[in-house]
C-alpha cells in the first residue's frame, strides 16, 4: 500500500469497470514534465513506502530541473520483466540455485518466486543451418530441439515450478515482436489498480516497446532477477532529450533509413544514460511500426530509452493486434486522465533538444562494423572501396580496373579497389567467381524491422518484381528470412507473396533471432573454403541492428545494416562493389539491364498490400494459445518439485557457484593488492567482445571442455545456448575472435600473457586466469572509451567475475555493463579526466594495488581510490558506484547475494 502522502489515490471508471489510480496532478510541477518522467512519477506515487521511496523522491521528480546533471537517486519498480532464452536461462538457473541456498541457510525455498510477472520468449536458439529450401524451417526447428532439449526441459520445469513465470515456446517469434504484438499492456491492471505498463528486459532491445508508450529498457540478467524478486531498480533521475519530428518521409525512404539517420544524429549528440523522447507534429505522422523500429535502436544510439507518448495511433495498433475493447478503452481513458496523451503542439521541459524534418531522410545503410556509421546509399559502393582497405593487404589491388564478375552482373570495378578474384565450384559442378565485397549473407532477420509490415511487404514486392524480370540471388549468397512472429508469414501468404520470396531464396528459416545474434549458421562449405583460403573480405547485408566485428559470421569481415527491401536487392546484386542506385542488378529474360528502380515498389503498392492482407484475425490466431506450445514442447519430460534435479552430466544446465560458502552477514570490503592485468583493451570494446557468443571452436578452452565431456564437435551448439553452464561460459569470456588484447600484441582472440610463468608467455585467457586464481592473485582489466557498449549481456559481467577479475579501469562505460559489473562484485573505476592507460604509461605488465575501497564499510562510497603500480605509477581513479543501492550490492558481493539475504531476513 502506498503511503499516499500527496492524497493522489483516486478512482477511474471506464465502462462498467473501476480502477484505483494515483493522480499525477496532485504533485506540483507534474504538468510540465516529459512523458517518460510522468511515468516515473506515477511509479513513485504508487510504491511510496516512506523508507526506500519517500515523499522527497516524489517532490524531486515534480521539481525536476531539466538542466541539472543527474544526482537524485530514485527506486523504480517495473511492472513486469521480460526475457529471451539466452539471457533468461541463467536467470532461471540462478533462481533455482537461490532456492537451494535459501534452504541451506534455513529459509523457505518457496519464497523464491517472481514477485512481478515474468515472461520468457524462446527466440535466440534457432540457427539458420538450412536455407534456400521450402523445408528449411522444419529442419532448423528439428535441429533446435535436438541441440537444446536439456535447456527446454529446464524452462518447462521453471514454467511449472515458479509462480508468475510464463514461457513462450520455440518457433513462435522474437521477444520484442511478441512483446509489442501481445504481451505489452500499455496500461497495466493488477490488484484492482491501473497504472502505466513498465518493464525491464534481459535484452537491450527491450526498448522496442517504447514505441507503444511503454517505458522500459534492457538490463543485465542480474538486475532482471532482482526485479523479478521485488527489488526496485536503483537509478538517477535522468536527463531527457527531446527529439522533435516534423514533416513526413518521402516516397522511397523506409523506417530503416529513418532509424539509421536518428542513430547517427544521437550518437553524435551523446545520449548515453539519458532518456530520449519524441514529440512534435511529425510523431502523429509516424506509424506505430516505425515508432517501434526507432525504439528498438535505442541501444545503438546509447540512450536508456527512446519513447513515444500514447495517441490514436497507439490505440489503432492495440485494436489491430487483438487487444480487447475494454483494454483499449482503459488505455485511452487513463492516458487522457493522467496527461500522458500526445499533444503534437506541446513543448515539455527537456534537458536538450534535437530536431529532424522527416522529409530530409534519404535511403541509407550502415557499416561496415558499427550501427551509427551511416552511409548514404548512393555513396555505398564508393565508401566500400575505401573501407575494404582496412580488411585486406595491399596486394591484389586491381589497378587496371578490370571487371571481376561476368558482364551480365555489371558491377564495374573502380581503379584501385582491392581485388582477388577467386573461382568457386558449386556442389552441382557449376563455377562462379567471388571477390572482396561479395555479399555472402543477405538476411531479413527479426527484431528491428520484421515487426514493421511496410518494410517487410516492400521486401516481398522487390522479390516479386525481381522474379518477374527473371532475377534471383547470386549463387554465393546465403539468403534467410527469419520473421519476428507468425503474423508476418500469414500476411505474406494471404497477399500471395511467399512464392516470390522463395524463388529469390528468402525461404523461411525460423521465427527468432538468427543472423543479428550470430546464429547465421555456416556459409556453404565451398564458399567458406574460398573465403578463408584466399583471405577474402566478404560482406553481409542484414535488416538487423547489430553489425559489430566477429558477430554475424566468422567468415564475414564486413557487415552492413539495411532495410529488408535493400537486403533483397543486395542478394540479387551479389556484391558491395555494385552501386545499386546506378548499376544494373542483372539482366532480364531479354538481356536488358534491370536496375533497382525497375523493381522498387511504390508507396501506394506497399500500402495496398498492408491494408488488404493484415487484420486482427491474424493476431488472434497466432496468440490464442501462445504459452501452450506444440506437441513437441508439451512432450518434453520434466522433473517435479520446487527445487531442480541437477544432472551432473549436463553440459547445458549446471548449478553455478555464486552462493557457495555464503554466510548471512557479508564479509567487510577489502582493498585490492597485487592485481595483475588479464586484458588491456582499446576503445569501443563491446559486450560482444567480452561475453561468449557465436560458435564454439574445438581448439578453444570451451571446445576442449565439451570434448572432454563426450560431446562431438557437430553437437557443440553455440555459446548462447550454453548460458546455463558456467563452465562453458567462463571459458568463452573475452574469447571473441576479433578481440585485441594489447598485452599480447599480434594476437586476435582470447589470448593474454600469463605472468605466473617465467617471461609471461602467451596463453588462453581462461588458462591464465586459472593459474592466477590458484596463486591467489586478483585480476584487473584496463580499457578505453565506451567499455561494455552493445547488448545487455549478463555473462559479460558474470564471466569477468568468475575469471577472478576484481576491478576494471576504463575511460568511460556504457550504462548496463557498468551496473552489471557491480552486480557481480566487480569494482568499476574510471581513469582521471583526460587520462588513460597510454598517457599514464601503463603497459599491462604491472602489478596494481587499489587503496581506499574499504571506505565502503563505513556506509559511504569513496569518490576516488588510490591506484599504484609496482613500477611507480600513481593516480586517483574515479569510483563508478553511482548510487547508494549499487554500493549495497557491492558490499554484499553482488546483487544476488544482497537479494537473497534480504529475502531471508524478511
Amino acid at each position: 500500500m502506498s503511503a499516499n502522502s500527496f492524497d493522489a489515490r483516486s478512482t477511474l471508471r471506464v465502462g462498467d469497470e473501476s480502477y484505483e489510480i494515483f493522480k499525477l496532478d496532485k504533485v506540483e510541477g507534474s504538468a510540465r514534465l516529459p512523458y517518460s518522467l510522468k511515468v516515473l512519477l506515477e511509479n513513485l506515487l504508487r510504491t511510496e513506502d516512506g523508507a526506500n521511496i519517500t515523499a522527497d523522491h516524489i517532490r524531486a521528480i515534480g521539481g525536476w530541473d531539466s538542466q541539472a546533471q543527474p544526482s537524485q537517486e530514485i527506486q523504480f519498480t517495473p511492472a513486469r520483466v521480460i526475457m529471451q532464452d539466452f539471457t533468461g536461462v541463467p536467470c532461471v538457473v540462478d533462481l533455482a540455485t537461490m532456492r537451494e541456498a535459501v534452504k541451506e541457510l534455513g529459509g523457505d525455498p518457496a519464497k523464491i518466486n517472481p514477485l512481478a510477472p515474468a515472461e520468457l520468449v524462446i527466440d535466440h536458439s534457432v540457427i539458420a543451418d538450412k536455407f534456400g529450401t521450402k523445408d528449411a524451417f522444419g529442419q532448423n526447428v528439428e535441429l533446435e530441439y535436438g541441440r537444446n532439449k536439456e535447456r527446454y526441459q529446464f524452462l518447462r520445469w521453471g514454467q511449472t515450478a515458479f509462480d508468475e513465470f510464463k514461457v513462450v515456446p520455440p518457433g513462435t517469434g522474437i521477444v520484442h515482436q511478441v512483446n509489442i504484438e501481445h504481451l505489452a499492456r500499455t496500461v497495466m491492471v493488477r490488484g484492482g489498480q491501473a497504472y502505466p505498463d513498465t518493464l525491464v528486459g534481459t535484452d537491450s532491445h527491450t526498448t522496442m516497446v517504447n514505441g507503444l508508450g511503454v517505458l522500459g529498457w534492457g538490463v543485465g540478467g542480474i538486475e532482471a532477477e532482482a526485479a523479478m524478486l521485488g527489488q526496485p531498480v536503483s537509478m538517477l533521475i535522468p536527463r531527457v532529450v527531446g527529439f522533435k519530428l516534423t514533416g513526413e518521409l518521402k516516397p522511397g525512404t523506409t523506417a530503416t533509413d529513418l532509424v539509421l539517420t536518428i542513430t547517427e544524429m544521437l550518437r553524435k549528440h551523446g545520449v548515453v544514460g539519458k532518456f530520449v523522447e519524441f514529440y512534435g507534429q511529425g510523431v502523429a505522422a509516424t506509424s506505430l511500426a516505425n515508432r517501434a523500429t526507432i525504439g528498438n535502436m535505442s541501444p545503438e544510439f546509447g540512450s536508456t530509452a527512446a519513447i513515444f507518448p500514447i495517441d490514436d495511433e497507439t490505440l489503432n495498433y492495440l485494436r489491430l493486434t487483438g487487444r480487447d475493447a475494454q483494454q483499449v478503452a482503459l488505455v485511452e481513458a487513463y492516458a487522457k486522465e493522467q496527461g500522458l496523451w500526445l499533444d503534437p503542439d506541446a513543448e515539455p521541459d527537456f534537458s536538450e533538444k534535437l530536431e529532424l524534418d522527416l522529409a530530409t531522410v534519404v535511403p541509407s545503410i550502415a557499416g561496415p562494423k558499427r550501427p551509427q556509421d551511416r552511409i548514404v546509399l548512393a555513396n555505398a559502393a564508393q565508401q566500400f572501396a575505401s573501407d575494404v582497405r582496412n580488411y585486406v593487404s595491399d596486394t591484389g589491388v586491381d589497378e587496371a580496373g578490370k571487371e571481376s564478375f561476368p558482364a551480365s552482373d555489371s558491377p564495374a570495378v573502380s581503379n584501385g579497389v582491392p581485388s582477388n578474384p577467386t573461382t568457386v565450384t558449386a556442389p552441382d559442378g557449376s563455377t562462379y567467381e567471388i571477390d572482396h565485397g561479395a555479399v555472402t549473407v543477405a538476411a531479413i532477420t527479426s527484431c528491428t524491422n520484421t515487426s514493421n509490415p511496410y518494410v517487410m511487404v516492400a521486401a516481398a514486392l522487390v522479390a516479386k518484381k525481381a522474379v518477374e524480370k527473371g532475377l534471383t540471388r547470386k549463387p554465393w549468397v546465403k539468403t534467410t528470412l527469419a520473421p519476428g512472429s507468425k503474423v508476418v508469414t500469414d500476411y505474406f501468404d494471404k497477399a500471395g507473396l511467399t512464392p516470390y520470396l522463395d524463388k529469390v531464396g528468402f525461404n523461411l528459416v525460423g521465427y527468432g533471432c538468427t543472423t543479428c545474434i550470430g546464429n547465421s549458421g555456416p556459409l556453404p562449405e565451398e564458399v567458406s573454403k574460398a573465403v578463408n583460403d584466399n583471405d577474402l573480405a566478404v560482406t553481409s547485408v542484414l535488416s538487423g541492428n547489430r553489425n559489430f566485428e566477429g558477430r554475424i559470421n566468422p567468415d564475414v569481415k564486413m557487415n552492413y545494416l539495411a532495410s529488408p527491401p535493400l537486403v533483397v536487392a543486395y542478394a540479387i546484386a551479389g556484391s558491395m562493389k555494385v552501386d545499386i542506385t546506378k548499376d544494373a542488378l542483372g539482366v532480364d529474360q531479354d538481356g536488358k539491364p534491370v536496375h533497382l528502380s525497375d523493381i522498387w515498389p511504390t508507396e501506394a503498392e506497399v500500402n495496398d498490400v498492408v491494408a488488404n492482407a493484415i487484420g486482427e484475425d491474424m493476431f488472434n490466431k497466432s496468440y490464442q494459445d501462445v504459452f501452450a506450445g506444440d506437441a513437441q514442447w508439451q512432450a518434453l519430460p520434466i522433473p517435479t518439485g520446487n527445487t531442480f534435479e541437477w544432472d551432473a552430466e549436463s553440459t547445458y544446465v549446471r548449478k553455478p557457484p555464486y552462493f557457495e560458502g555464503m554466510a548471512m552477514d557479508p564479509a567487510p570490503v577489502e582493498d585490492i593488492t597485487g592485481a595483475r592485468v588479464l586484458a588491456k583493451l582499446g576503445d569501443s570494446v563491446t559486450t560482444d567482445h567480452i561475453s561468449p557468443a557465436g560458435a564454439i571452436k574445438a581448439d578453444t578452452p570451451a571446445g576442449k571442455y565439451l570434448t572432454e565431456h563426450g560431446i562431438e564437435r557437430r553437437d557443440f551448439n553455440s555459446y548462447g545456448s550454453c548460458r546455463g553452464n558456467h563452465e562453458v561460459m567462463i571459458r568463452g569470456t573475452f574469447a571473441n575472435i576479433r578481440l585485441r588484447n594489447q598485452i599480447a600484441p599480434g594476437t586476435e582472440g582470447g589470448y593474454t600473457r600469463d605472468f605466473t610463468q617465467d617471461g609471461g608467455p602467451v596463453s588462453f585467457i581462461y588458462d591464465a586466469s586459472q593459474n592466477y586464481q590458484a596463486a591467489g592473485t586478483p585480476l584487473a582489466i584496463l580499457a578505453g572509451k565506451e567499455y561494455g557498449s552493445g547488448s545487455s549481456r549478463d555473462w559479460a559481467a558474470k564471466g569477468t567475475a568468475l575469471l577472478g577479475v576484481k576491478a576494471v579501469i576504463a575511460e568511460s562505460y556504457e550504462r548496463i555493463h557498468r551496473s552489471n559489473l557491480i552486480g557481480m562484485g566487480v569494482l568499476p573505476l574510471q581513469f582521471p579526466e583526460g587520462q588513460n592507460a597510454e598517457t599514464l604509461g601503463l603497459t599491462g605488465e604491472e602489478a596494481f594495488s587499489f587503496a581506499g575501497v574499504t571506505e565502503l564499510n563505513n556506509g559511504t562510497t569513496p569518490r576516488t581510490v588510490k591506484v599504484t603500480t609496482d613500477t611507480g605509477v600513481e593516480f586517483d581513479a574515479v569510483v563508478r558506484i553511482d548510487t547508494p543501492g549499487e554500493a549495497d550490492y557491492y558490499r554484499n558481493g553482488g546483487i544476488l547475494q544482497y537479494v537473497l539475504r534480504s529475502l531471508i531476513r524478511s
